[in-house]
């Protein structure tokens, strides 16, 4: 088996019949083994009876109990794909299944993961944009590296890598950022291509405030994890001005050094501390992904 392409679905009762034809016929295209696998997370709405009338030949329909996530369907269709290559697509209707080649074309150039890039006119709103805009340059600078479009739900990657990375994925809508930023950051190389995307029928999941913090602390979790000095040295740093501005300020209002600024001070050096033995512990987790690799 050569490709398995995912599709996560949660109550797509009005888009998942076309869409799911779309990519069937598209796949139909391929002249080598491949798979379809739609995740039904626990919908409510008759998607599972719309599913059924898909479940045959290289159609594979797996069913969640109840509804885990995007990131649990993902999490589950990757670990029941057979494929050297897997693909995930959002169920929702809105990529074309065109792009599914235009992925694959990349993987088999040797890329390890690849990444469908949504352009100005395909964001949601104005805010999901600016939105998008910010975690994309936020996790630049984590990753030493250009990320053109961290939340997109269009990717590509080879299934033994990709499987190392699984137990990390959280089960909601932040698994896309997750694996951009422990691929990077574990040494894998990323290629993103240019994509337009549609506008989906009815309301979209993900809520902006809600899930945007999540998106946040998920940045925050792979970069203690892989590069933790980019969150520690900045934090350190902020600690000691800290306590050299409250130490002239109170030196210059009172005259006398107090108890505060020592705590600011020790808070720093303890930061900075901690820091240095979590990139140890990163190292060693380095070292057994180079280990994978060889």
């Amino acid at each position: 088996m050569k490709l398995s392409v995912i599709i996560p679905v949660y109550n797509e009762k009005e888009n998942i019949e076309n869409f799911l034809s779309e990519v069937i016929e598209f796949c139909r295209g391929f002249s080598f083994p491949h798979e379809i696998i739609v995740v039904n997370d626990g919908s409510t709405d008759g998607t599972a009876e719309v599913l059924e009338k898909f479940n045959r030949d290289n159609v594979r329909i797996i069913s969640h109990k109840h509804n885990i996530g995007n990131g649990g369907a993902v999490k589950t269709g990757i670990r029941n794909a057979k494929g050297e290559y897997v693909v995930m697509i959002d169920g929702d209707g809105q990529h074309y299944p065109a792009d599914i080649g235009r992925i694959l074309e990349k993987l088999e150039e040797g890329y390890h993961l690849v990444v469908g890039a949504r352009d100005k006119d395909s964001q949601a709103s104005f805010f999901r944009a600016l939105g998008n805009y910010v975690y994309n340059k936020l996790a630049s600078y984590v990753a030493d590296f250009e990320i053109k479009d961290l939340t997109s739900g269009l990717r590509g990657a080879k299934r033994e890598i990709i499987l190392k990375f699984v137990y990390m994925f959280p089960n909601g809508f932040s698994y896309p950022s997750t694996s951009t930023l422990a691929f990077l950051k574990a040494g894998y190389s990323l290629c993103y291509i240019p994509i337009k995307t549609r506008k989906r029928k009815g309301k979209s999941k993900i809520k902006l405030v809600r899930d945007g913090l999540k998106f946040f602390s998920i940045i925050a979790k792979i970069t203690t994890l892989f590069s933790p000095m980019k969150i520690f040295f900045p934090v350190s740093l902020m600690l000691f001005f800290a306590a050299i501005a409250h130490f002239l300020y109170r030196y210059l209002v009172s005259g006398r050094y107090t108890l505060f600024t020592g705590i600011l001070v020790l808070a720093s050096i303890f930061t900075l501390l901690m820091g240095l033995i979590s990139e140890q512990v990163s190292t060693l987790y380095y070292k057994d992904i180079d280990r994978e690799k060889g």
